[in-house]
């Protein structure tokens, strides 16, 4: 790689105040999500995990809770990185987004999800974050006008 498209990536692009503002609310919801993970939403967060995941659904639920609040605080404080967090981000909520499909499909209650309409719904809303992280932060756009 080289030391243009290293820095490119490190630093990003300009981003309009509005997307700044989306970026740390976006970064407060995930420090909020990683908290909850490892205090009061614990058993919700279990309950969320697919049972195919080779590893035990407790550490599960705080390694994610520890990435969601390391990715929270890159969003809010880390400026200098933003294209990059976004792209961690979008990634991150690629990853997690089986959790949503094993919820809906194995009929599981959490957060309020008592439905299957509701948690139907609730997929839609995963593909929105990435858009977020990938806008608020400016990395498509990093992307986009990159120099190869």
């Amino acid at each position: 790689m080289k030391i243009k498209e290293v820095t490119q990536w490190s630093c990003g692009s300009k981003t309009h105040w509005i997307q700044s503002i989306f970026r740390i609310i976006l970064g407060l919801g995930l420090l909020f999500a990683g908290i909850s993970h490892l205090t009061f939403s614990r058993l919700e967060f279990v309950a969320q995990v697919p049972q195919w995941v080779p590893l035990a659904v407790d550490l599960v639920v705080v390694l994610s809770g520890i990435v969601e609040i390391i990715l929270g605080l890159s969003l809010v404080f880390l400026k200098k990185w933003n294209s990059l967090a976004g792209w961690i981000v979008a990634i991150f909520f690629v990853m997690i987004f089986p959790g949503n499909i094993a919820q809906y499909v194995n009929q599981v209650d959490a957060f309020g999800l008592n439905s299957d309409q509701a948690r139907f719904v609730r997929l839609f809303f995963q593909p929105l974050l990435v858009v977020w992280a990938l806008w608020s932060t400016g990395a498509y756009k990093s992307f986009i006008n990159r120099n190869l």
